[in-house]
């Protein structure tokens, strides 16, 4: 089985990952992915019906939805995670998107981050991203999800974490080399490099400024800017993340 499926009803493909999101998307042939940006993230309640009024004004389907970035108030526990996840997934289960025990998993790509200032009240949605049908896309466009410094199996979150605790330099250089690792991997799997990025983003409180560039601009991974959010990411005890943007176009609502 591919480890990037094609999801035909959203015109896209994805890397598989876990239940609750995939690794990153990519338009398929006759399609090209666009972003758009809520000018104030809308709590997921309100976020939901906001992009199915924006999908069907577009006149495209709820299967067109292909990402979306959240906003928390503060890092979850592993169960808190998995509780919200469950959670999450209903509405991508009544749009024909996820089906639960679906060995191909869920299509949809996700960042999920934590404002250190201005926090949401509650899980918020800042944009998502989906796809429209074009006659000569001029390029690929693909949205990573947010991938942060775990690595993918073991026991919980805290188990898997790369130099667990360590904010040093040294620790932190590590971190963010296993992370843009993995984004590298997922760039691949797609189809894409460095030089299709548009964007690239990182999220994390701690300072990493001597990293941006000996790790990101000197691999190319920099060429349309680095967005350094002052974020963290969505589990205790995790330091960095990151993702990656080469949509066609992006608007804010």
């Amino acid at each position: 089985m591919s480890d990037v499926p094609v999801f035909a009803p959203g015109g896209y493909r994805y890397v598989k990952a876990v239940f609750q999101y995939s690794g990153g998307v990519a338009a398929e042939p006759g399609f090209e992915m666009e972003r758009a940006r809520f000018i104030k993230p809308l709590p997921i309640a309100d976020a939901f019906p906001a992009v199915e009024a924006h999908l069907k004004a577009l006149g495209r389907p709820v299967t067109a939805f292909a990402q979306c970035e959240l906003r928390s108030p503060a890092p979850f526990t592993d169960q808190g995670f998995f509780d919200f996840n469950k959670v999450y997934v209903t509405t991508l289960e009544r749009w024909g998107i996820y089906k639960e025990g679906d060995p191909l998993m869920n299509p949809v790509a996700r960042t999920n981050v934590c404002p250190m200032y201005d926090k949401p009240a509650g899980p918020s949605m800042y944009a998502f991203s989906y796809t429209v049908p074009v006659a000569n896309a001029k390029r690929g466009t693909f949205v990573l999800a947010g991938g942060g410094d775990a690595m993918e199996k073991g026991p919980s979150y805290r188990d898997r974490i790369v130099r667990l605790g360590d904010t040093s330099p040294e620790g932190l250089r590590e971190k963010a080399t296993f992370v843009i690792t993995e984004m590298e991997r997922r760039l691949k799997l797609l189809g894409f490099g460095w030089k299709d990025a548009v964007t690239t983003q990182i999220y994390t409180v701690q300072n990493v400024g001597h990293l941006v560039g000996e790790l990101l601009a000197a691999r190319g991974a920099a060429a349309g800017g680095v967005i350094w959010n002052y974020t963290r990411p969505p589990v205790i005890d995790l330091e960095f993340e990151m993702d990656v943007r080469g949509a066609a176009r992006e608007i804010v609502l």
